[in-house]
């Protein structure tokens, strides 16, 4: 009785996956940064993935967030680029604009950045849900960050 129990709750988990459920995904990021840089990155921490590869959800938000009280930031730019496995939809920027999108690269655009973000929420579709990265770019005046902010992914 408990063997055939097993091989059924065994049997309902390939079933379900061959029906294509939404399945969850998480990411670790690698993010390095320079030492007085004062912003973060957002990133996904979990996000799900329909049958057909693509992020629920409206996709994935990525942004930079200005982590100084008192300082403000001039022509920052933030780029979100595809290292392995992930392909862009439509794009949504948030605290700027939309400057520059294809399949493989987003980059979103602010005069200033303020006590505030500027993010980008994407459509994302994943060609592989078990290896995929992404790597971040900023640019700007008034800070010391390096250009390269690291990745993220799995």
């Amino acid at each position: 009785m408990h063997t055939s129990f097993g091989v059924l709750a065994a049997a309902a988990v390939v079933a379900a996956a061959q029906l294509g459920l939404a399945t969850g995904a998480s990411a670790q990021a690698g993010a390095a940064r320079s030492t007085g840089c004062p912003v973060d990155i957002v990133y996904p921490s979990r996000f799900y993935v329909n049958s057909s590869g693509w992020v629920t959800n409206g996709g994935l938000y990525f942004a930079v967030k200005n982590t100084s009280a008192s300082k403000s930031f001039k022509k920052v730019t933030f780029t979100v680029t595809d290292v392995k496995n992930i392909r862009f939809g439509s794009a949504t920027a948030k605290g700027g604009k939309v400057s520059h999108k294809t399949s493989k690269t987003v980059s979103v655009y602010t005069t200033t950045l303020k006590k505030t973000s500027l993010g980008v929420k994407v459509q994302t579709h994943l060609l592989n849900t078990h290896t995929y990265k992404v790597k971040f770019a900023l640019h700007g005046t008034g800070w010391n960050c390096a250009v390269d902010q690291g990745t993220w992914g799995s």
